[in-house]
């Protein structure tokens, strides 16, 4: 059995169509909320961690002191090579608990339905080396990761956010968009943030649009959700040369 601990640091960002590809891929969830129950101290029992996102910042510790919590366990987990998957603020905490810098992005928002480019470097690697070159997503982040850890590896790019995906050591994942939402969640954010949303580009929160768009994504990271559980099974083979924290 595959065990993993699933953290949820806001209400509106479940796991949804994440948790379910997991499930379906063998994987046993532990769904842990940060704000409504204390975050494990250790892994023990767990063979893979998932960090979702939040409309929180990723310091913003004076008012979500748990965070500080959240952000040693991610480093934690790192150190003990345990598979990790972090998801738009979840990818900011892994960077800033692993030596990187989170910033408001310089180019604005990016929400809406978008394609990230991967970068040459994820070829060999076990969970995006079969992803296409372009895969879809769906974006909704002011925040960005400004300044990769040290020991991260640049794994996808976009034209307005340098560093979509990476790696930290050998299998820890941050990934700044998100492959775990619904067209209704999408539109749930968009109506609760006004402001993010006011410079999206026309069309793009359209409701026909986000069924198909959201169908495109289901073919990329569907399989991608199933290799991470292979990962976590260790059912993958890791490259021994790869860089470790």
């Amino acid at each position: 059995m595959t065990r993993l601990l699933v953290l949820q640091p806001d209400h509106d960002d479940p796991p949804a169509r994440l948790g379910e590809w997991l499930t379906a891929a063998g994987a046993v969830l532990d769904v842990v909320k940060p704000y409504e129950q204390p975050v494990p101290a250790t892994l023990d029992g767990y063979q893979g961690v998932v960090c979702m996102g939040g409309a929180m910042g990723a310091l913003d510790d004076a008012e979500h002191p748990w965070l500080a919590d959240v952000r040693k366990l991610l480093s934690h987990a790192v150190a003990k090579r345990v598979p990790l998957l972090a998801i738009c603020l979840g990818a900011q905490l892994l960077a800033a608990a692993t030596g990187g810098q989170v910033r408001r992005s310089p180019r604005g928002p990016e929400i809406g339905l978008n394609l990230v480019a991967k970068r040459d470097a994820s070829s060999g690697d076990p969970l995006f080396g079969e992803l296409p070159w372009t895969p879809d997503v769906l974006q909704f982040h002011e925040d960005e990761v400004g300044l990769l850890p040290p020991t991260a590896l640049l794994l996808a790019s976009s034209p307005k956010c340098a560093n979509e995906a990476f790696r930290v050591g050998d299998r820890a994942y941050g990934v700044q968009f998100h492959i775990e939402t619904t067209p209704e969640m999408v539109l749930r954010w968009a109506a609760g943030h006004p402001d993010v949303v006011a410079g999206a580009r026309r069309g793009l929160l359209d409701p026909a649009r986000l069924a198909e768009g959201h169908e495109d994504m289901r073919e990329v990271w569907q399989p991608f959700a199933e290799r991470f559980v292979r990962l976590a099974a260790g059912e993958l083979s890791i490259h021994r040369s790869l860089p470790l924290v």
